[in-house]
């Protein structure tokens, strides 16, 4: 039996509410203005980032919220929920969701991904785990490792995945046909034609940040299109 969470994201938008140090909106605050926005456009789920967000969010918000916590450590490429000690913080502040790196690459802390899945499911028995991938491969893996949704999140950011400006379409519609778990489509998708694309794809449902929540990004778009026309 499909989990409620699980069933209400079918079809729908989850809109990825994160900023980087540095960035205008950046803070918890502006983040759950974010999500209160997403919200009132019907979008089904929230994607965060840190347990200060997540708390957030989860104040001024009833949709289901995807936690994560991205954080880098010296020597090793993995950074989304990258040990079991940030799995814990996401869960304690009150994630429904936790999405973490489920790559083939080398974790931190030396655990096999496996160990911190069982780990995270013995202990944490109530809460869905999402495997954040970058080929069909990866999310097949996930599937016997016991997750309970995949992202196309990681492809181009790892060296073995396609480097495209685009969604990895292939990628959604091959994983899609692979695995039995939902399939959220995720990454580079900049437009609602090609969120429905992912659907047609066979995506669950679609994962969208920077093309929503980025100010400066959107803007950047017009004014590069329009410097092309003026100045060719």
């Amino acid at each position: 039996m499909t989990h409620p969470i699980i069933e209400s994201f079918q079809g729908g938008l989850i809109v990825s509410c994160q900023a980087l140090e540095g960035e205008p909106f950046y803070g918890s605050e502006y983040m759950a203005r974010f999500a209160i926005s997403a919200e009132m456009g019907h979008a089904v789920g929230i994607r965060a980032n840190t347990p200060s967000d997540i708390r957030a969010i989860k104040r001024v918000t009833k949709l289901p919220v995807i936690g994560l916590w991205k954080r880098e450590y010296a020597g090793y490429d993995v950074y989304i929920t990258p040990t079991l000690e940030e799995v814990e913080g996401v869960i304690a502040a009150g994630a429904d969701i936790v999405a973490m790196d489920a790559t083939s690459r080398d974790r931190p802390d030396g655990m096999p991904l496996k160990t911190v899945v069982e780990k995270a499911k013995q202990a944490y028995p109530e809460v869905l785990l999402m495997a954040d991938v970058s080929t069909v491969e990866e999310g097949v893996a996930a599937e016997k490792l016991g997750f309970d949704l995949i992202s196309t999140t990681l492809s181009g950011y790892t060296p073995y995945s396609p480097q495209s400006k685009e969604p990895d379409f292939q990628l959604i519609a091959k994983l899609s046909r692979s695995v039995s778990l939902p399939v959220l489509g995720e990454g580079r998708i900049h437009s609602p034609e090609q969120a429905v694309r992912c659907l047609l794809e066979g995506a669950y449902s679609v994962v969208i940040g920077g093309a929503i929540t980025r100010p400066d990004t959107i803007t950047r778009k017009y004014t590069e299109a329009m410097a092309h026309f003026v100045h060719g």
